[in-house]
């Protein structure tokens, strides 16, 4: 493998020019005398007679010598994008109509990559590894299937989802539909969903919890209307009227939103695709009084170019303050949307800021 040694040499410049070696960007830029411009060692621009060729450790170098950059890098960057882009929607494909999860060589192989650079660029481009695109893939599918009358059987759905038995299947369905797949189908039949709704000084707020955790904290105007969004999810659960030990849960929802500086600590019942998870967990690590942007939550995952997709998953969050999606803001400070109401966002951010406020006497801004 190369490394920086490798190009202390002029010589071994040259060779990286003459190859457009990849490897060694970073490493040096080299300055052309004729056109007074630098460029990285893996640009496709016309190569330049060696006689006028100088290097430079950096471009902050070549341009305190007088070069500028060429416009060459970005068009090469531009057209690389478009490049990977294809190939991974390629492995998507090949994912999405293989009977079986394919073997991360084999993917690499077909798209004419190496594992390791084939691995890197696929969770670059989509934000997940193949491994998780495929179980999120599979996932959805099941749920397709299990829903569709087509699925005779909750066997066939689950080889019609990709697969191969049933006891691989149940190794993960927990996690996959947080129930069994006979009540999935079912809408929920047979599921135990106790509820219970309160008021704080956001409005109505509805909590319910699931034999795995809390599964819905919703704000709103009308506890009816929540109610029924509970009921909507699995309509053929059974619900149940929080006792009083279970008012007391809410009871300490509702106190966090009013107070918190008292902090939340509830087992949750998270149910999403595999990069919505992993949204959502980085959301629990945005202290309260504080704010991050969609791009710092997006490079913090690892999924920089996947802005997007970070919004979109905090507007899928269906646990409203146990999952912090109000403390995700756009990059110039503007509260954008929210999926309880941008005032009630912007509440929750100041009851924050004042409980902080209190305790350090000034709110730290992530974004």
């Amino acid at each position: 493998m190369n490394t920086a040694s490798s190009y202390e040499t002029e010589e071994a410049r040259w060779v990286a020019v003459q190859a457009r070696d990849a490897v060694a960007d970073g490493h040096f830029v080299y300055a052309v005398r004729t056109t007074g411009v630098y460029c990285r060692p893996s640009s496709t621009a016309r190569r330049p007679k060696r006689e006028n060729v100088e290097f430079f450790t950096s471009p902050e170098a070549a341009e305190a010598a007088g070069y500028r950059s060429s416009l060459r890098p970005q068009a090469d960057k531009t057209r690389s994008a478009a490049e990977h882009a294809q190939l991974v929607a390629r492995a998507c494909r090949l994912i999405e109509n293989s009977e079986t999860p394919l073997p991360l060589g084999d993917l690499a192989t077909a798209v004419g990559m190496s594992p390791f650079h084939f691995h890197r660029i696929f969770k670059l481009e989509t934000g997940l590894t193949p491994k998780a695109y495929s179980s999120a893939y599979r996932a959805r599918k099941l749920r397709e299937e299990l829903n569709e009358a087509k699925a005779s059987s909750v066997a066939d759905a689950i080889y019609g989802a990709g697969f191969n038995s049933n006891s691989r299947f149940y190794e993960t369905s927990d996690e996959l539909l947080g129930m069994h797949a006979k009540q999935y189908r079912a809408g929920g039949v047979g599921a135990l969903i106790r509820f219970a709704v309160g008021q704080c000084s956001m409005g109505a707020i509805a909590v319910a919890q699931s034999q795995r955790g809390i599964c819905a904290i919703l704000l709103g105007d009308d506890p009816g209307e929540l109610v029924r969004d509970l009921q909507d999810r699995f309509p053929k659960a059974q619900f149940i009227g929080g006792d009083e030990n279970f008012e007391q849960l809410v009871a300490q929802v509702v106190g966090f939103v009013e107070a918190p500086a008292l902090g939340l600590r509830l087992p949750l019942d998270v149910q999403g695709t595999a990069f919505q998870e992993r949204v959502w967990r980085a959301l629990r690590e945005i202290p309260p009084g504080t704010t991050a942007s969609y791009t710092d939550i997006a490079t913090l995952i690892g999924s920089p170019k996947s802005v997007r997709a970070v919004a979109q998953a905090c507007g899928a969050n269906h646990l409203a303050v146990a999952i912090p999606c109000h403390r995700v803001v756009r990059r110039d400070g503007d509260l954008a949307g929210y999926r309880w109401g941008v005032d009630r966002k912007r509440e929750l951010l100041r009851l924050e800021g004042d409980a902080l406020s209190q305790t350090s006497g000034k709110a730290t801004v992530l974004a």
